[in-house]
């Protein structure tokens, strides 16, 4: 699976009864994988998924987490975890016995010797495209913040048509498209000011977000 694809549409029992891929369409999706149920990162990874869930929702994602645990699995961790922290997870965790869905995204890699061992996250955009992959270890749970990150850059990207740089973070200025016309270059080159552009040379420029008109409201 890579980035620009289309995401496969399945049906799967999750914790909250039968979903599909395509019921989402419209929304963000954020699509994660973990090693297993009843292990101390998971845990701690789907405790803060959950405790950020209204930041994902603002932001119109649908959390959907997966493994290859069964259902009942799923549900006494997850009420275990309700024990523990009174904590209830707010979004849907599929349970992958055949490993279909892995196979459709690819999770399922020859290549990996530790299988078991691999945390994906899949950024499926509303019109149902991967817009990012991200995969990590089992010893090294995920940054809840690094995603939402992530989210807000692909999100202005789609709806403003730029680029975000190193290090980005909302409300910081981003980049813009190069100059498209001769003219257009040398006037980023000589008069950026009047652009309302920040440029260090005529296919390097910044501008702020708040200066941006829409092209994909």
């Amino acid at each position: 699976m890579t980035i620009g694809r289309i995401a496969p549409d399945f049906t799967a029992q999750t914790t909250e009864g039968p979903v599909t891929m395509s019921q989402f369409r419209g929304k963000w999706v954020l699509l994660f994988s973990h090693p297993g149920d009843f292990t101390p990162v998971c845990t701690s990874e789907f405790i803060a998924f959950a405790q950020l869930n209204e930041e994902f929702v603002k932001r119109n994602v649908q959390l959907l987490g997966i493994s290859i645990d069964s259902n009942p699995s799923h549900l006494g961790w997850f009420y275990d975890i309700l024990q523990m922290t009174g904590i209830e997870m707010p979004f849907p965790l599929i349970a992958d016995r055949d490993a279909n869905v892995a196979e459709l995204y690819g999770m399922v890699n020859p290549d990996r010797i530790y299988e078991q061992s691999v945390r994906d996250v899949f950024f499926i955009d509303p019109n149902q495209r991967i817009r990012a992959i991200l995969a990590y270890p089992a010893t090294n749970g995920r940054n809840m913040y690094e995603l939402l990150r992530l989210i807000d850059a692909l999100q202005v990207s789609t709806t403003y048509g730029v680029s975000t740089p190193a290090n980005w973070m909302p409300g910081d200025p981003v980049i813009v498209p190069v100059a498209q016309t001769l003219d257009e270059a040398i006037l980023r080159g000589t008069d950026p000011e009047s652009l309302d552009l920040n440029c260090f040379a005529w296919w390097y420029c910044f501008k702020d977000i708040s200066e941006l008109t829409p092209v994909n409201p």
